[in-house]
């Protein structure tokens, strides 16, 4: 699995602004056409920001990246893409791009140590978000980005978009909504792929098109290798939270909204590196983890070595009724009912003959197509709850819940024991090692958004 390309923005960092096209460009813009900026133009960015170009006429206005090779490839595509060919402005340093304060809407896809800080700068610049997942990289990171949504009104739809795949939406309607599951104590959730880094190249120089510098941000510095960008980011627990906050959030958010579960009341969690050791990856290749809701246990597991124990669901998340079972994946949904009953399934939606350029993405920018009628229908959601005013199907809040939840395993992992957190407070129930563990320090000059 190619993973995101790795890209952020920096405050402070002498990098140049480049500036394509003024503001004044923009005046005669009709009002309905919403003013869209990206924060993070690598893999990902691309593929949201194509898919929300292709359900709604927007103008993209700005985009930013501290990787200026990147940055004008996304330019050059965003032109040659929108319906009025303007080109885009550009910019190494999204506080510059912010200031503008004439964007309607900022995408953020950049690697998950900054997530947060451009999230809370684009809602108290006036702009609704759409920011990808999971949030931040600690919970009280991700809490700030809450709080700074409410603060402002402003709406943050987060990129869990399993709760806009048309598949798991149609398995929430005809299985679980309809009841046919029963009564579920145990759901499994799990992730096979080999998506674990396995080299381990030598450090060297950064790229001259590359801002190292900027990129590290907030997290700690580490010495420049080319795993870290433009590739295998993900491979180091100083940038996100390894297969655990990558993966796992996206598969424990789609069980919570199946099954409309809040917090967990305890997480446990255990781990390590036990296989593929000769990797520079920090993070671990073989980990188990607990979310006990009270009534209903979610585990997880991942392994990247080895075989999936059902290869047709190696990233799933599977639901036990004591009248049936129901299979969960991005590819498709099984329900298997306990005796008689009839058997359902569905596969993933793909529009290809609708939206063409889903192959062209798919060859030139890894689109993945069985994903790309899901952020569609995220980013019409998203479209919809800024016209309403109200809260889109994956909320900010749903996302901290899911997010944090994640960062919490990890966090159990370290101690070695589990964690039982308090949602009113934020903080780990009588347990003050805990509680010094679930705020990551940010490196100077950067400041940690709760303080």
């Amino acid at each position: 699995m190619d993973r995101r390309t790795f890209i952020g923005t920096g405050i402070g960092s002498g990098a140049a602004i480049v500036s394509t096209i003024s503001a004044k460009a923009y005046a005669g813009d009709s009002p309905k056409k919403r003013r869209v900026g990206l924060i993070g133009c690598g893999w990902y960015g691309k593929c949201d920001l194509l898919q929300l170009i292709n359900v709604e006429p927007v103008e993209v206005v700005s985009l930013c990246d501290v990787d200026s090779k990147m940055l004008k490839q996304a330019a050059d595509l965003i032109e040659s893409r929108q319906a009025s060919k303007k080109r885009p402005r550009t910019y190494a340093n999204y506080r510059e791009m912010l200031a503008e304060k004439d964007l309607d809407i900022v995408l953020i896809a950049t690697p998950d140590h900054w997530h947060a800080l451009p999230m809370i700068a684009a809602v108290e610049a006036g702009a609704d978000v759409y920011v990808q997942k999971p949030t931040g990289v600690d919970v009280l990171e991700s809490k700030a980005m809450l709080d700074a949504a409410r603060r402002t009104g402003r709406v943050v739809q987060v990129g869990t978009q399993r709760r806009s795949t048309p598949h798991l939406i149609e398995a929430k309607s005809r299985v679980v909504d309809a009841g046919l599951l029963g009564k579920v104590a145990s759901v499994q959730t799990c992730c096979y792929y080999h998506m674990r880094a396995q080299g381990n190249p030598p450090d060297q120089m950064p790229p001259s098109h590359l801002d190292y510098e900027s990129w590290t941000g907030p997290a700690p510095m580490r010495p420049y290798n080319p795993l870290v960008h433009p590739r295998s980011w993900r491979a180091f627990m100083e940038y996100g939270n390894g297969i655990v906050g990558d993966m796992c959030v996206h598969m424990l958010d789609m069980i919570r909204w199946q099954l409309g579960l809040g917090w967990p009341k305890s997480i446990s969690s255990s781990g390590g590196i036990f296989v593929q050791v000769d990797s520079k990856a920090n993070i671990t290749d073989t980990q188990s983890a607990i979310f006990d809701f009270g009534e209903v246990i979610v585990g997880w597991d991942h392994r990247s070595w080895g075989d999936a124990p059902d290869p047709e669901y190696p990233w799933a998340g599977i639901i036990y009724g004591d009248k049936g079972t129901l299979k969960l994946s991005v590819n498709k949904y099984e329900f298997i009912p306990r005796g008689r009953g009839e058997k359902l399934s569905g596969v993933a939606l793909i529009e290809t003959d609708k939206y063409p350029t889903d192959l062209e993405d798919q060859k030139n920018w890894q689109l993945e197509l069985h994903v790309a009628s899901a952020i569609r229908g995220h980013m019409k959601d998203f479209l919809a709850a800024i016209d309403q005013r109200s809260q889109p199907i994956a909320d900010i809040e749903q996302g901290h819940i899911s997010s944090a939840s994640c960062f919490l395993a990890n966090n159990a992992l370290t101690l070695g024991r589990s964690i039982t957190f308090d949602p009113a407070t934020h903080r780990a129930v009588n347990d003050d090692e805990a509680n010094q563990i679930i705020k990551r320090p940010y490196r100077m000059p950067y400041r940690h958004p709760a303080g």
